[in-house]
């Protein structure tokens, strides 16, 4: 895709000129006479880059413009000036620009400029998502058959364009499996756009999605871009989609369809070209029967499913998954542990019915309530059975609770500990807990958050 110039000037004869240079590199100019015209355009139409003109109409002169583009949207700007001096390119760079060129302006200059902002923020891109994914798993433990064959199938997907439906139980990995195709993707420079259909309050999701323009509810103070429009010429990946609404789903089936959309209160056609990665918890088909979910748009979806065993199912696994959790949860500043064969064929005596999910918050547990460098087996066994670790606390045994001497410490670990088994008891299923433990969903759900037990 060309790159998008944003071209702020209100001398028709710059513009013209301007344009002309980028059309013959290559570039697609988009043109604005003042500085309000400009942030209309940024808040509707995709742009990589500003040239910015300092002296423009009455209202809002360049300099007045250049925090407000920095603060909404992060884009280079180019400051352009034909009554440049030292303390007005100082002046501006401190602002955000990106760089101060002079009128007349020169051909050279303006591309190398322009280039060398691009290459910047392509840059500030990579390094963003490299945080993000040092700070997050993308590789899928495990060497068993089912697994094997998941690996397989990402290796085949991932460098094709095809929209792929992950499919598998509450705290299987279908994320992890989503972040592994968008990391052998040709989108893997780009962040992966990532939508919880289920966390996102039916009335906002369509802003969320689609967006909004100022005015158009209560709330909404200025214009905002949506998901797809962020995933533009990369990856959107809409996890819990079963959990969307039919109206939500009617919208969601014409967007993908055409790949073009208007935000809430708009009423401009916005195109993108956006590479969908679903999944969800659900039996789609069941949802379709009971009519609450849409068989076109399940078919749309399912170009190439992809089905994520339950942690049963792959129980040969666990000491890799163990030792993998463990290097993630000894960052955290808990020290590393060592589990013995008793403790790994304890652990596979489990259900787990909250499969990977349920196995990690379980291995933080232990790793922070076992004073011991060695896990056994009979300390498995003890905080797989709640009721017998209760008889424990009661009987004087030295569970971390109570040996913590700050009461905000020691009533965190007991929330955690809680709402953890509470979760256990329910199959992770938040909506019957939160009903459970006398909570309105959204606040567990915020809660579960705070306490690390879901990401």
């Amino acid at each position: 895709m060309s790159k998008r110039i944003l071209i702020i000037d209100d001398e028709t004869s710059i513009q013209q000129s301007l344009s002309g240079i980028l059309e013959d590199e290559g570039f697609d100019a988009v043109t604005a006479s003042s500085a309000e015209e400009g942030l209309e355009i940024l808040d509707e139409e995709h742009i990589d880059l500003v040239l910015l003109d300092i002296w423009l109409g009455e209202n809002m002169d360049g300099m007045a413009a250049l925090p407000k583009i920095k603060e909404r949207f992060d884009l280079p700007v180019i400051m352009i000036s034909g009554h440049g001096t030292i303390e007005t390119a100082v002046q501006a760079t401190r602002n955000g620009a990106f760089d101060f060129i002079e009128k007349p302006l020169s051909y050279d200059k303006i591309i190398l400029a322009i280039t060398n902002g691009l290459r910047f923020a392509q840059l500030e891109q990579e390094n963003l998502l490299l945080r993000e994914t040092t700070q997050r798993t993308t590789q899928i433990t495990g060497t068993s058959e089912a697994i094997s064959a998941i690996k397989k199938q990402i290796e085949m997907v991932a460098p094709t364009d095809a929209w792929v439906l992950i499919r598998g139980d509450h705290g299987t990995g279908k994320e992890l499996v989503a972040q592994s195709i968008h990391r052998l993707s040709s989108s893997c420079n780009k962040p992966m756009i990532e939508v919880n259909c289920a966390a996102i309050p039916e009335e906002l999701i369509e802003s969320e999605l689609f967006g909004h323009e100022k005015g158009s509810f209560t709330g909404a103070h200025t214009s905002k871009k949506g998901k797809f429009d962020q995933a533009d010429g990369g990856i959107l990946f809409l996890d819990e989609i079963g959990d969307m609404s039919l109206k939500t789903q009617a919208k969601i089936l014409r967007i993908l369809q055409e790949q073009k959309f208007e935000r809430v209160g708009g009423s401009k056609t916005i195109k993108v070209n956006v590479r969908v990665l679903a999944a969800t918890n659900k039996n789609l088909e069941e949802e379709i029967e009971n009519g609450n979910f849409r068989a076109d748009l399940f078919w749309r979806l399912n170009v190439v499913p992809i089905h994520v065993p339950k942690l049963q199912e792959r129980i040969g696994d666990v000491p890799q998954l163990v030792e993998s959790l463990m290097k993630t949860i000894s960052g955290k500043g808990v020290g590393v542990k060592h589990f013995s064969e008793n403790a790994f064929t304890a652990l596979k005596e489990h259900s787990w019915p909250g499969n990977v999910r349920e196995l990690r918050n379980f291995v933080e547990r232990l790793a922070i309530m076992c004073p011991d460098d060695t896990i056994s087996g009979d300390q498995v066994r003890l905080f797989l059975n709640p009721t017998e670790q209760a008889q424990k606390v009661s009987s004087g045994s030295s569970i971390t609770p109570f040996l913590s001497s700050d009461f905000k410490e020691a009533k965190r670990l007991f929330e955690r500990a809680y709402l953890q088994h509470k979760l256990d008891q329910n199959e992770h299923n938040i909506s019957k807990t939160a009903e459970q433990v006398g909570l309105e969903r959204s606040h567990l759900h915020k809660k579960l958050k705070s306490l690390d037990i879901i990401q």
